[in-house]
């Protein structure tokens, strides 16, 4: 999947193109029924442009133009692989000078203790806005310090991947 996305987007593609290619060559030969969510999003960086889109992944966050994080609630197609033809949809914002762009994989939200209570959407925003204007290695590190200290000893379940572009 990664390998198929990243060529498609090399030869210039739309974030909703690059999903949609994907998504056909995945689910032509997916024998095992797997499949993978995805944000795809360009960003230019002169601009803080982004052109996304999003095959059944988490809601991105981005800082409003108080500087709060606050969740884009985008429209989320179906994963990669899940079904041959989908068609997705892409959806344009900016992201302002000094403003900050936080992804994740469902591992943050779903990171759960070990009485199996999820880390959950409201903790990400708590963690984001306790200091917003941070830099992103800040950012990251917070919030796996949160996370750490609210899971605690429970096993790990998922994988935890994070990403903070700030402009």
């Amino acid at each position: 999947s990664k390998i198929l996305i990243h060529n498609f987007a090399t030869m210039g593609a739309s974030p909703a193109e690059v999903l949609e290619k994907a998504n056909h060559m995945v689910a032509e030969h997916n024998r095992s029924s797997m499949f993978v969510t995805v944000w795809f999003g360009i960003l230019t960086l002169t601009t803080g442009h982004v052109t996304a889109a999003n095959a059944g992944h988490e809601y991105p966050v981005i800082q409003n133009a108080e500087g709060k994080f606050e969740f884009m609630k985008d429209k989320h197609g179906l994963a990669i692989g899940a079904m041959d033809g989908v068609r997705y949809r892409e959806y344009e914002f900016t992201i302002g000078k000094g403003e900050t762009l936080f992804l994740y994989t469902d591992g943050l939200p779903e990171a759960s203790d070990k009485d199996q209570n999820f880390f959950g959407m409201d903790r990400i925003l708590e963690v984001l806005n306790q200091e917003p204007d941070a830099d992103p290695e800040t950012i990251l590190k917070r919030m796996k310090t949160s996370v750490d200290t609210f899971v605690g000893e429970a096993p790990q379940f998922d994988d935890l991947t994070m990403l903070a572009v700030k402009m």
